[in-house]
This record gives structure tokens, C-alpha cells and sequence, in this order.
């Protein structure tokens, strides 16, 4: 015998209806089997409301029990032929009729009581199973009608009634054993054992399911839902949740406990007691293996699921008064029982200075008076403090059994919380280890849920929520790189990158999901677009709050970088190019590090120099492992270094800045790159890596822009007036030539010195063979003293950038595992 149970979401209308009767169809040819049927979909609710709008002497109940009605005789029309459906119609039509007069009475006389509730909730079960059994008949079942209340007896606790399984048990053998063919039973419902209507409380159907597989020794349960199982964690807080093939009965009460809200507490006793499996299967999903919860996982996964509980008050009762005074605790909960509060979670310091609890948030202020009031005497002597309330909590639970022979797990947890900058304001754990509870902000549970769920389900796969500014050329060429990337990250990497920020100077968007990078829109052109507020965006990028997120910032804004501290406050990782922060203030440059080391995240620059080449993680590491920087030699504008090698060329010198201009190799206005300055930035950077206190006013900049063509008023007029000096600078190459020599825009440090500017160089140097938009950094350290060290690559446009972003953002992947 097994025991199926079909839920409100599986019955709720003729087509799922129809879905059920084709699994019970595929049931038949595999042996016998009862079915429990739910009210249809939402008719408990409506019932109940109706009590309550008459209760309450609002007569608009009329108008939805007539239409609750209706539903009923629609759904029995599209099930039952004509021909059978008089005496269906007939039984609808009197159970309406008495909930008519059941809802008059309570109109007139202004009285709802739980026992009056329970009788009107029946109705739901009663009327959907009477009218599915006999549907079954027309699809050639030989049905029986089972009314619950004949079998389940109850005390008279209405609303929650508790079962007397002994009679219980004695009465449905009986029936089954009288009354051959299907059995289809009404949920939920039961009487006491004076014939009143009693409910099974919550999930009362899956109880009731649960109740007639104990009493029949059934070989498995079946609970069919609209979810294919019980997942790894809540669906809608985690993305990434999947089904759990098997549970234990324990595990399955720890998760349910917790907020798992596809079977309950209560539904797995009388089944974990015999043994009896329970399956949870998906009505819409039949071939889908779904949950088998049993006494054995013979899997040995250390952790089952992440689950969740909102709307939890902290009680924090603490005094120096209270340390080794016998019976703290006992008055305590005893306090909090008298006021019918219930302790969802319990954390007390081996001090015995404080006890910490976790109530509902609804019965918080009902909790703190009732000990305020127990421990007046103690509070007006100073003996303890006010009872201290923290509101707007969460708690998050890790469930497993195997946990207990696994060291570690809890560490694994707060490492995880810890990485993501989740405050954990309690803690609990019994020592069976099957369940780790931690209290956290409400704020923060969606985080919280992300990061445990990858830190114990997707260990080997991170997943990083990247918001993107600046979607120019660097941050368009970014997007095109991760979307063709994407999924090579993800089979050969286990690297999933999600842009879930886009935004420019004037327009921002967002997406929960992530944006389809193959197709990324413009911000401007995506769902939900909004101005651009630079505020805002980091606001919204915290209100996500996703585990392991990053900050890339590819613009050149000094707006955007003094807001980094901002990000790296909210444990958010910064990748850049953008070199404003770290060649600005000292002091700001330096608290930017520390913060980002003291915040435990990453601030990732290395394209703030010489583009994608490794020049700053190659002298961090120098630094790191002891060396010490004696001189640095540098190329660092790709556009200046094209520049003077076409210039070699003949070219008018005016030309080769047009050319390079139009490559996309400089600056928009070429007078940024002429100037020197950018240069200055990135020795001022290098400087600063090598441990050495640069200030930007320090280098000495010599600037390739002639004094008449600084304040022109655009580009064009700028070009006009270069013209001008195409002799000079053919004079300054023809010099360099006739002494062996070549020109080449450079940056030198040594002693504590940074210069920038235009050299005559020889043969020797390395510089000499410098071509096209290449960059070359030489660094002369103590250990490589004699031969320095030599980087090359091209060090200009917005693809090499790119690149270079790109790297950093999976180096990110590789910090966070």
C-alpha cells in the first residue's frame, strides 16, 4: 500500500486536475495506493476570509461564497459528464447551502470560534474530494469517498487538534479492510471523539497523509507539490538553489523548522516512527526524481541545506549580577512561557554573564516585558540591565548530519559570512552538530544565504556579481570579453561572472538575474533605466547585497574614485584602470589600501599602468618577498611611444599626433597625453608600489604640448597651431639621428626622484628597439641589480585594457575560493 497526497497548487484548477489523474493512472499498473486531496487551490483562505468579513458584519462574504461556488460547479462540469454530474451538483449545492446558513449565524450573532473555524475550513476538503472521487469514476477508478473525520480522532484543541493514533490507527485498518477500491480522503480535517469538526493545523493534508500511511503500514508516502523536492535553500533568495536527492527525517525537520516550507515537522512523525519513506514530487513534473526523505543517507554529503527564518528579535539579558546565581536560566524561560512566547533560538556565554534569545519579531515586546518583570527586583538593585531588544534579525541555519564527522564545517560558515562582511550577532549549536544557527541582520540574510550556499554547494563554482561604470570603449570591449568567455569560465574554471550593473555619465540600469551579455544594452535602452547618480548606484549595488560582488570602474572620473572607500566599506571588491585614487592624495591612497585589507576584499589596479601587462602584481611580489626597488626605467604612454616611433618615419609631427588620435591611442583631446601628465600619474603609482611617499607635485614633467597650443579652444584649433611647430620637433629628431640616437617619452625614478620627459637614447638601451605602442618598464632592484627585470607589451587601447580588467576580475574568482 502507499499513500499519495496532492496539495492545494496540484488540484487547483480542471487542467492541473487532469495532471493529477494522469499520474494516478501510471499508479495503478504499480500496485495498491490511497490518495488525500487538499481543498482546491486557495478555497481554505477564501472560506476563512468570509468567516471573518461576517464576523466582522461585512456582507460582501455573499458575493465570494457565490463565487466560490461557481468555481466548485466549474471544475466538476469540466471533469464529470453530464450524465453523472446530478448527484456531484446535489452534494455542492447542500454544502454551500449550510455554509450559508453557517456564515448567517455567524453574521447575526457576532461570534467566530476556533471551533466554528474548523468546521467552516472542512468544507474545502470535503467538497474537492467528494467531487474528485467521483471524477475518478468516469476515468474507470473504483473510488471510495473517505470524509477523515469517520477515522481521525482528535482531542478538542480546534485549529490544532492532536491525534489519538491509538483509535485512529484501529478505525482507518477497519475501513480499508470493509471497503475495497481507491480510497480518496479528505486532508486536513478530523473529530474529536464527540463527533465535532476538528483541523490538523498547518500542512494538515500532508499530516493527514502521513497519519493513514502509519496506520496501514504503507510502503512509501508520496507528497506531490508544485516543487520538484526540497531544496538546497530558498529559490527566491538563492538562484543557484538546487533539489537535494535525500534527506534524512532529522535533516528534513531541521530544514522544515527553518522555513523549508514543503513538508513540516508534524507530517514526518507518524511515518519517521514506522520507517515509512516520504517522496516529495512535482504535480508539473512527474519524470523529476524529486526529495526522498528516509532514516539513511547513505550519500555522505556534510551539508544537506542553507536555510533561512525572517522576522526575529534579538533579547540580550545580561548583568554582572547574575554570574553563578543558580536558576538565571529557568526563571528566564519560565517567564517567557507565562507570556506564551515561544524561543526560537537560545545562545548563553560560559560566563553566565548573559543569556541571548531569539523570538519572533511579533512577540518581541511581549517577550521583553515579561522578563523586565520577572527580573524587576535584579534591575532595580543594578544587579542586571534593561533587557536589551535588537529588532529587524534573521536567522540562517546550515543542516546536515554528517557534520558531526566533519571538523570544520562551523568554520567553513563564519569564514563565509566573515569573507562577505556579515556581522553574526549570536550563534547556537547543539552538540549533535546537526544544525549551526546563526543570527544575522535582516538586511544582510539574502547575502548570507548566497555565501553559505557557495561555500558548501558550489565550492568548486564562485559566482561573481560584477556592477560595471563606465561603458565607453574599455567598458564595452569588457562585456563583449566576459560574454564570449562566459561559459568556457564556467565549464573549465568553475567561474561564473554576472554583470548585474550597468551604467555611463548620464543613464544606469540593473538586473537581478544578470544581463545578457551576449545582447548587453545600453544603459539608457535597458528595462529600468534610470539618470545616472553615482550615489544612488552604490546604494543599489549594496541593496542587492550578493556575495562576492565587485565595483569595476573603467572610467577616468574623479568622481567615481572618491567614492571607493564607499564600496570597499560595504566589503565590495574594486577593479580598475581608472588612476585618479591611487595617484591622488597620499594619505588617501594609503587608507584605500588599508581599507581594502582591513575589509578583507580586493583592490585590483593593474591596468592603472602600461594597460594588460603584469607590471604592478609582479612589483608588489618584489616588494612582498623583500626586494628592494633601486630605479625604475619606464615607457608608460603607448600613444607617446607610437607617436615618436612613426615620427622616425618622415611624418610631419602634427601627422603623427593626428594619426594616433584617430588609432584611438590617445585621449580624446591629445594634449592629455602630450602634456606628460598621465605619464607622471603612472611613475607617481609605481613610485608609490616601491614603497616610496611620492607626492604628484614632486616629478619633475616635461610637457610635449608648445605654449601657444595649451589654451586652445578645441581639438581642431589645437591641431592648426601644432602645425606650427613640425620644424621644431624635426629638429629635435634630426639631432637625436645624426648622434646614433632615438627619441622615446619616458619616465625614470631613482633616489627618491621622478622625472618625466623626452630622452635622446643609444643602442644600448633597451629603449632603442621600442616600436609601435609598446610599453617597457625596467626595474633595477637589489636582486636584480646587474640585469634588470624587463616588461614589454603594447601598452595602449581599449581592447589591451580590457584584457587587463578582465584579468583582474577572474584573478578575483581565484581570491574568493
Amino acid at each position: 500500500m502507499k499513500i499519495l497526497k496532492f496539495g492545494g497548487s496540484s488540484v487547483a484548477n480542471a487542467t492541473n486536475i487532469r495532471k493529477v489523474f494522469s499520474i494516478l493512472q501510471e499508479q495503478k499498473a504499480l500496485g495498491e495506493f490511497a490518495v488525500v486531496f487538499s481543498a482546491f487551490g486557495g478555497v481554505t483562505e477564501i472560506l476563512l476570509t468570509c468567516a471573518q468579513k461576517a464576523n466582522a458584519s461585512d456582507r460582501s462574504y455573499v458575493g465570494e461564497l457565490k463565487a466560490l461556488e461557481e468555481r466548485h460547479y466549474e471544475i466538476l462540469k469540466s471533469l464529470i459528464p453530464v450524465q453523472h454530474q446530478s448527484s456531484v451538483l446535489t452534494y455542492v449545492k447542500v454544502r454551500f447551502n449550510e455554509l450559508e446558513d453557517v456564515f448567517h449565524g455567524i453574521y447575526l450573532i457576532k461570534e467566530c470560534s476556533p471551533r466554528t473555524l474548523d468546521y467552516v475550513a472542512s468544507f474545502g476538503e470535503r467538497l474537492s474530494a467528494f467531487i474528485l472521487a467521483e471524477a475518478l469514476k468516469v476515468e474507470g477508478f473504483d473510488s471510495v469517498f473517505v470524509d477523515a473525520r469517520e477515522v481521525i480522532r482528535t482531542n478538542n484543541r480546534f485549529g490544532n487538534a492532536k491525534v489519538d493514533f491509538h483509535v485512529t490507527n484501529d478505525l482507518i485498518a477497519d475501513f480499508f479492510h470493509q471497503h475495497p477500491g481507491l480510497k480518496v480522503i479528505t486532508g486536513f480535517i478530523a473529530s474529536s471523539d464527540k463527533g465535532e469538526t476538528t483541523t490538523l493545523g498547518r500542512s494538515g493534508s500532508d499530516y493527514t497523509a502521513a497519519i493513514f500511511a502509519s496506520a496501514l503500514n504503507a510502503t512509501s508516502l508520496e507528497i506531490w507539490t508544485d516543487v520538484s523536492g526540497v531544496m538546497t535553500s530558498d529559490p527566491r533568495l538563492v538562484y543557484t538553489a538546487f533539489t537535494i536527492p535525500q534527506l534524512t527525517y532529522n535533516e528534513a525537520m531541521e530544514l522544515s523548522h527553518f522555513g523549508a516550507k514543503v513538508i513540516f515537522p508534524a507530517t514526518m512523525q507518524p511515518a519517521m516512527k514506522k520507517g515509512i519513506p516520504i517522496f516529495i514530487k512535482n504535480t508539473f513534473e512527474p519524470e523529476n526524481a524529486g526529495t526522498l526523505i528516509n532514516g539513511d543517507d547513505p550519500s555522505g554529503q556534510i551539508i544537506k541545506g542553507v536555510s533561512s527564518m525572517s522576522g526575529i528579535s534579538l533579547l540580550n539579558i545580561q548583568g554582572a549580577g547574575l554570574i553563578e546565581v543558580v536558576g538565571v536560566s529557568r526563571r528566564v524561560f519560565g517567564g517567557l512561557a507565562d507570556a506564551g512566547v515561544n524561543v526560537i533560538l537560545i545562545s548563553q556565554a560560559s560566563s553566565e554573564h548573559s543569556i541571548c534569545v531569539a523570538v519572533r519579531s511579533s512577540e518581541a515586546q511581549k517577550a521583553k516585558e515579561a522578563i523586565e518583570q520577572e527580573f524587576l527586583p535584579e534591575i532595580k538593585n543594578g544587579e542586571m540591565d534593561p533587557v536589551l531588544l535588537t529588532a529587524d534579525m534573521a536567522v540562517v541555519a546550515v543542516v546536515g548530519e554528517n557534520m558531526k564527522h566533519n571538523p570544520g564545517s562551523s568554520g567553513r560558515m563564519f569564514q563565509a559570512l566573515g569573507q562577505n562582511n556579515i556581522n553574526v550577532y549570536a550563534i547556537a549549536q547543539g552538540s549533535s552538530e546537526l544544525n549551526i544557527s546563526a543570527v544575522v541582520s535582516q538586511t544582510d540574510l539574502q547575502k548570507a544565504l548566497n555565501a553559505l550556499h557557495e561555500a558548501y554547494f558550489l565550492s568548486d563554482n564562485k559566482v561573481l556579481h560584477v556592477f560595471l561604470v563606465g561603458v565607453g570603449l574599455i567598458g564595452k570591449a569588457l562585456i563583449k570579453m566576459i560574454a564570449s568567455q562566459q561559459e568556457k569560465l564556467q565549464r573549465e574554471n568553475d567561474l561564473d561572472i554576472q554583470i548585474h550593473g550597468i551604467a555611463n555619465s548620464r543613464f544606469m540600469a540593473f538586473h537581478e538575474d544578470g544581463f545578457n551579455l551576449k545582447n548587453c544594452p545600453e544603459p539608457q535602452d535597458a528595462v529600468g533605466a534610470k539618470p545616472m547618480n553615482l550615489e544612488a548606484f552604490i546604494a543599489q549595488m549594496e541593496s542587492m547585497n550578493f556575495s562576492n560582488s565587485v565595483f569595476v570602474d573603467c572610467t577616468a572620473s574623479q568622481d567615481v574614485a572618491d567614492l571607493y572607500d564607499r564600496v570597499l566599506e560595504a566589503k565590495v571588491a574594486i577593479v580598475t584602470p581608472n588612476k585618479k585614487a591611487n595617484s591622488g592624495d597620499l594619505a588617501k591612497y594609503k587608507s584605500l589600501k588599508k581599507l581594502a585589507y582591513k575589509r578583507g576584499v580586493k583592490f585590483l589596479y593593474e591596468t592603472n599602468v602600461a594597460a594588460g601587462l603584469p607590471v604592478i602584481n609582479t612589483l608588489q611580489d618584489l616588494m612582498l618577498s623583500g626586494d628592494k626597488v633601486l630605479k625604475i626605467e619606464a615607457v608608460l604612454s603607448g600613444s607617446m611611444n607610437f607617436i615618436f616611433s612613426e615620427f622616425e618615419k618622415g611624418l610631419p609631427f602634427s601627422e603623427v599626433v593626428r594619426q594616433a588620435k584617430d588609432k584611438g591611442y590617445t585621449e580624446p583631446d591629445p594634449r592629455d597625453d602630450l602634456s606628460g601628465m598621465d605619464v607622471g600619474r603612472k611613475i607617481l603609482i609605481l613610485g608609490r608600489e616601491a614603497e616610496q611617499d611620492l607626492h604628484f607635485e614632486d616629478i619633475a614633467i616635461q610637457s610635449m604640448v608648445p605654449d601657444n597650443c595649451v589654451e586652445t579652444k578645441d581639438v581642431e584649433e589645437f591641431f592648426a597651431k601644432l602645425k606650427a611647430h613640425d620644424a621644431a620637433f624635426t629638429n629635435l629628431l634630426a639631432e637625436a639621428q645624426e648622434a646614433g640616437k632615438k627619441l622615446r617619452f619616458m619616465a625614470t625614478l631613482e633616489n627618491g626622484k621622478a622625472k618625466v620627459g623626452l630622452n635622446s637614447l643609444d643602442s644600448s638601451h633597451p629603449f632603442y628597439t621600442l616600436k609601435g605602442s609598446d610599453n617597457m618598464i625596467l626595474f633595477t632592484t637589489e636582486r636584480y641589480h646587474d640585469f634588470p627585470m624587463i616588461i614589454r607589451g603594447p601598452g595602449a587601447g581599449a581592447d589591451v585594457t580590457a584584457a587587463g580588467v578582465f584579468a583582474d576580475v577572474i584573478r578575483l574568482g581565484n581570491f574568493t575560493r
